[in-house]
């Protein structure tokens, strides 16, 4: 073991400050890298909703499984220190791959603003992710294992509270980055042509990377390092392998049985690893429910952001968009961990409770389990307010008479008249094979039939602007806008087609009576113009629309004043998401203290329960369990397609409880011990064993001792 003077500062290792400042940058250039990445593959790339995410999870879940190659390299060929440097050198070089690779004048030779050979954006940015993925994974186990190997014996109390400073870091850095990088997205820059500024805001974390990397080498004089000891997980395979098959040669009854299955390798390996695969393998066994938290906790990135995406973002006079919510979680989490280090644990302890890391750990379980009670209780609130759309074979209309005159219109069963420039409240429900005849009639004309063959599952708007013209339009909404955002659409009253250009977005062509599409816009006021050859100049053609909410639709009808001049007219298609964003914080804040208890003690307790010789491969171990939470996820929403949400939510709850049982029950007979110790008593009987063998006459032992 390579020791160093030892440095304190506040009776903590002043090597541990370097520790953090390294994790603190590390995590920083990570989740801002993540958070950038699902809009790169979308807008820069260009590939679809569904092949974006699914790259996006798999390298989410890469991440989480290269740990165990870091472990191997640490544990067993390069020790911690140096597998971290190299490691973060590949890690830094992946950041700068994929930040060149964002650069569309890389390959925009004609500069026209757009890359001319996608393919290379695409295979650079595989290997900068491929790269990353690596680094990443494999410093993960070792950052912590490492700075846990710094404190001497007896500084368990420091040792605890690092890993608390060390998880406040990584939430730090994540929340800084989760807010700062996508404020430098918006920046625009480039050489020929100017757009979204994604080098730089890729290249912000790679440089951070290099700063992660420059402070973790600065203090190398200062910290403990453990020389790596052999290959250990090898060993520790072989010696398992061996133990099971041993006891599968010896199961016939006439062989003693041994008090535990691996004391059947005895033969052939030593006590002393025997012991320490022990301790391994009873962590381990602990470890297999805890899947099934990440698997909850993992949601707030996907299902809770778009359960937001339902909700209204207006809290008092702030007003923020769906994907921000996310950062509540850090937020929490930075004021939490060290009110509960501080404030709580303490006053559990004055109360004479033992509070041991297994009870912490399902207590958070439990919390994570009512979190999800809380969404699901959210869920139907918000189902209460949602419009019905058409599901099977239904379809929905809605008339919109855009006309002159008062129209009549018979549908079976039902009669509407509507007066000039007005709509049906509501939509009207069908079933598709009993939608037989439509009938338009108005004072003085014959009665119309409306053929038209209504697609199912859909809404239709039926525009009458005269006894015998209509026209069926196809809504194409058959949800509420995603991503909380709203939905306009145009009508056209004027004889021929114009076009509206509406915050930038334009409607091309929208035809003489005639609905345009919807396109989509955020929250706030927009303004938007109408090009038409049929408007005289003096005519105002800029208007202003109404103050859009959230996840509303509109139809805004153009028609035509009496003076020629436009004017508009609005109809609202689905009303704005009324429950307040406000109600997901108490779940948020269920979450964040199940993770406080859960994560940062199962950290310490894997850290404290391991042999020397394998706390990374512990740690390792314990990220496993996030890429197994995250497999969970991706299974158990693709399996089951609940046609109500808050009944996903009320079963995930449901699974952790039975989860969190099983564990308490499971911990219930798990004995704590001190793998210091336990290894000093190896260290004590081989030096008795050697001083025994290197002395026949024990008895001249104690004579010598006299004569000294």
């Amino acid at each position: 073991m390579g020791t160093s003077k030892s440095w304190s500062c506040f009776g903590y290792p002043l090597s541990i400050f370097f520790i953090v400042i390294n994790e603190f940058c590390e995590r920083f250039s990570y989740y801002g890298m993540r958070a950038l990445l699902i809009l790169y593959f979308r807008y820069f790339i260009g590939w679809d909703d569904s092949l974006s995410t699914t790259i996006y999870h798999t390298f989410v879940a890469l991440c989480y499984l290269t740990p165990i190659l870091g472990a191997l390299i640490a544990d067993s060929w390069l020790g911690k220190f140096k597998t971290i440097v190299s490691l973060s050198i590949v890690y830094t070089i992946g950041q700068a791959v994929i930040a060149v690779s964002s650069i569309n004048d890389l390959t925009d030779f004609n500069h026209d603003g757009t890359p001319d050979s996608i393919s290379a954006h695409v295979a650079l940015s595989m290997v900068g992710l491929a790269l990353i993925a690596l680094g990443t994974g494999g410093i993960k186990p070792c950052v912590s294992a490492f700075g846990g190997d710094q404190f001497e014996e007896g500084q368990e109390k420091q040792r605890n509270r690092f890993f608390s400073i060390f998880y406040l870091a990584i939430n730090a850095g994540s929340l800084i980055s989760t807010i700062i990088t996508p404020l430098l997205r918006v920046q625009v820059c480039g050489i020929h042509s100017k757009q979204a500024c994604y080098p730089l805001a890729f290249g912000v974390p790679a440089a951070l990377m290099a700063v992660s990397l420059i402070v973790f080498v600065i203090g190398s004089r200062m910290y403990k390092k453990f020389q790596p000891q052999g290959n250990v997980m090898a060993k520790v395979v072989r010696c398992i392998g061996f133990a099971i098959k041993n006891r599968f040669r010896h199961r016939s009854k006439e062989f003693p049985k041994r008090e535990h299955w691996l004391d059947w390798a005895n033969e052939k390996y030593d006590e002393r690893l025997v012991s320490q695969i022990k301790m391994v393998t009873r962590v381990m066994f602990l470890y297999i429910p805890l899947p099934m938290f990440w698997a909850l906790f993992d949601q707030q990135g996907s299902r809770w952001t778009l359960q937001a995406a339902t909700m209204s973002g207006k809290i008092g006079i702030i007003e923020i968009q769906p994907d921000q919510m996310q950062t509540v979680n850090a937020i929490l989490i930075v004021i939490m961990v060290p009110i509960t280090d501080a404030l709580v644990y303490p006053l559990i302890a004055k109360c004479g409770f033992n509070f041991t890391p297994l009870k912490k750990m399902t207590v958070g379980m439990f919390l994570a389990s009512m979190a999800f009670v809380a969404a699901a209780v959210v869920q139907v609130e918000i189902d209460k307010t949602l419009p019905v759309f058409p599901r099977g074979s239904q379809v929905q209309v809605k008339v919109m008479n855009i006309g002159n005159d008062n129209m009549t219109i018979s549908f079976p069963g039902t009669t509407v008249t509507l007066d000039q420039m007005s709509q049906t409240n509501d939509f009207m429900t069908f079933d598709v094979d009993k939608l037989t005849s439509i009938n338009i009639s108005s004072a003085g004309s014959l009665v119309t039939p409306v053929t038209h063959s209504f697609e199912q599952g859909h809404r239709h708007t039926l525009l009458v602007w005269a006894p015998n013209h209509h026209r069926v339009v196809k809504d194409g909404l058959n949800q509420k806008p995603v991503k909380g955002e709203n939905g306009i659409r145009f009508v056209n009253t004027f004889d021929e087609s114009f076009n509206v250009t509406m915050n930038g977005e334009v409607y091309v062509n929208v035809a003489s009576h005639n609905a345009s599409e919807y396109q989509f816009f955020p929250s706030g006021v927009k303004s938007f113009t109408i090009n038409s050859a049929e408007i005289s100049q003096q005519c105002e053609n800029d208007f202003k629309s109404s103050y859009l909410e959230y996840g509303s639709a509109y139809t805004y009808v153009i028609a035509r004043k009496n003076d020629g001049c436009p004017e508009v007219k609005i109809f609202e298609d689905i009303a704005p998401n009324t429950v307040n964003m406000a109600l997901q914080i108490p779940q948020y804040f269920l979450l964040t203290c199940g993770e406080v208890v859960f994560s940062v003690t199962g950290l310490e307790f894997s850290y404290s329960q391991a042999p020397s010789n394998m706390k990374s491969v512990l740690q390792a171990g314990w990220l496993l369990t996030v890429a197994v939470g995250n497999i969970i996820v991706l299974i158990v929403a693709g399996a089951g397609q609940f046609s109500e949400q808050w009944a996903e939510y009320v079963l995930f709850a449901a699974l952790l409880l039975v989860v969190c049982v099983i564990f308490a029950i499971m911990a219930r007979f798990y004995t704590y011990i001190n793998p210091a110790e336990i290894e000093a008593q190896f260290d004590e009987d081989e030096k008795k064993k050697y001083l025994e063998k290197s002395n026949p006459y024990p008895k001249s032992d104690s004579f010598s001792q006299t004569q000294m």
